[in-house]
């Protein structure tokens, strides 16, 4: 399969010229990855996986269909992607700094949960969710790679916060999971409500996504603590 021609050049190198294209021509090839990424994400939550079409990702991207399988082998390897640099990544990233905190597991929760659920709803990356959600029963190989990409390590990481808490003496001995599920699940739907209900101009399907997610964190929060805050 051949690259495209701005890609590639056969002709030789004029005396005197630079052998190696302009810096701006490389950073251009750099950056391709991502935009497909992005073309890809936008038009999975848009049209649904099984109805995109990777021409339809290569146009989006400005690219030709034969550019795109230069980086992606299929669609299927850019849903992969998609949900490993959009929200693994991010995992392993709030992983790294719980471990690294050293103050109480009530303000790691408090700080770490609402930040990161933030920065998840106002990127692209909040619909992966929507995505995962409305594709999965029809793609079983969705649902294992968001059981091992996004469910396990996110599990590790909200529940070893609170497990945390319950082996300080914050937290009440609660069933770890129980809470896990507790603390996701209304945060999922409200990434999904961004880009369902929430995208359409109607009144009242409006809301202020940080003072939910503040107030959300802080009931579960006050429902486990063995001393909850005034």
């Amino acid at each position: 399969m051949s690259a495209e021609p701005s890609e590639r050049s056969d002709l030789p190198a004029m005396a005197g010229t630079p052998a190696t294209p302009p810096a701006s021509h490389q950073r251009r090839k750099a950056e391709r990855p991502s935009e497909l990424l992005d073309a890809a994400l936008q038009l999975f939550v848009e049209k649904g996986f099984a109805a995109t079409k990777t021409e339809d990702i290569a146009r989006l991207a400005g690219v030709s269909k034969g550019t795109l399988y230069l980086y992606y082998t299929s669609k299927e390897d850019l849903l992969r992607e998609v949900i490993s640099q959009r929200v693994s990544t991010r995992i392993a990233e709030g992983l790294a700094q719980a471990a690294a905190h050293q103050g109480s597991a009530t303000e790691l929760m408090r700080t770490l949960l609402v930040d990161w659920w933030m920065q998840t709803l106002e990127s692209d990356a909040s619909g992966v969710f929507k995505l995962v959600v409305s594709e999965v029963r029809n793609f079983p190989e969705i649902a294992e790679l968001w059981f091992n990409e996004v469910s396990q390590p996110g599990s590790q990481l909200i529940g070893g916060m609170v497990q945390r808490g319950i082996d300080s003496g914050e937290f009440r001995p609660v069933d770890v999971l129980s809470v896990v599920y507790s603390i996701v699940m209304p945060l999922v739907m409200l990434c999904v409500h961004r880009h369902s209900l929430g995208a359409c101009e109607c009144p009242g399907m409006s809301l202020e996504p940080q003072a939910f997610i503040r107030a959300h964190i802080d009931l579960v929060l006050r429902g486990i603590s063995t001393h909850p805050e005034p």
